[in-house]
């Protein structure tokens, strides 16, 4: 229980105190990895192809719940919110962001405050767990996160939590990082520091999907999205300050195959 504390209060520090989203591997007020377009040999990339490739993220995740005009969804872990933002407008749809971080929230307040404005009723954000979910039963038409459930110890509450707040027929989906079913992780450890700490939790992708129908969902399904992923981040970190951190290590660790990242989508 006190290493669980200690690392959770790790990623407190990260989302709040440190405001990740501030830092250069990241852009936009976006928090993800991305999900890129194919590379373009020689080219440079530039920070208006970092910030498109987080926001094509959100549009991946959040097209896996075929969201009808005026459905209302739910992000989990809803950061500093320019996603839930874009949802909103882009999609048609209201958006309720839930995020445990108070600092966050407040960034959120003030970077989405146009938006906010413009879509009143729309769009909204609230404190709160993503395993103790404070809405009612059968709320949510969709629920979706994007890259924050490696956060997360107890994934099979996630899934239950989002089970409940679902509307019948409503849908899930994700991205985030996962273990391919069988690979040895024995070494991520060793070359991702997060994963040390156990700040990033790096879970089989089969036991999320086998939590997701425990759960009560249907037609639990992860499709790998990594060769969208890793070797375009790796090439926008290498143009960082952050070149000869250990985040480089992620694309080390996807081309060793034991890890990827994955769109994991179910119906209730």
């Amino acid at each position: 229980m006190e290493r669980d504390t200690e690392v959770q209060a790790q990623r407190d520090f990260m989302y709040g105190e440190l405001d990740l989203g501030s830092l250069t591997i990241f852009s936009g007020s976006f928090i993800n990895y991305g999900y890129w377009a194919e590379p373009e040999p020689d080219r440079e990339l530039t920070e208006e192809d970092r910030t498109a490739s987080q926001a094509e993220l959100y549009r991946q995740v959040v097209a896996r719940l075929e969201p009808r005009a005026g459905a209302h969804l739910l992000e989990l872990g809803s950061g500093i919110g320019v996603g839930a933002a874009l949802v909103a407008r882009e999609f048609d749809v209201s958006v309720t962001g839930l995020d445990r971080s108070s600092a966050q929230l407040a960034r959120a307040g003030r970077a989405n405050a146009e938006t906010l404005e413009a879509l009143p009723g729309r769009l909204s954000y609230h404190r709160g767990s993503v395993t103790e979910i404070p809405w009612d039963d059968q709320t949510f038409d969709g629920v979706y996160a994007v890259e924050m459930l490696q956060h997360v110890d107890d994934l099979a509450l996630v899934a239950r939590e989002a089970h409940r707040v679902l509307k019948p027929g409503g849908r899930f989906a994700t991205a985030t990082f996962f273990a391919p079913d069988g690979a040895d992780t024995a070494q991520v450890a060793d070359l991702i520091e997060t994963v040390a700490s156990g700040v990033d939790v790096i879970t089989p992708v089969g036991e999320f999907t086998a939590d997701l129908t425990a759960a009560g969902f249907d037609g639990a399904t992860a499709t790998p999205i990594g060769e969208h992923v890793w070797r375009q981040f790796d090439q926008w970190v290498a143009q960082t300050e952050y070149r000869d951190s250990w985040g480089r290590n992620w694309l080390r660790c996807y081309e060793n195959g034991w890890i990827d990242y994955y769109l994991v989508t179910a119906v209730k």
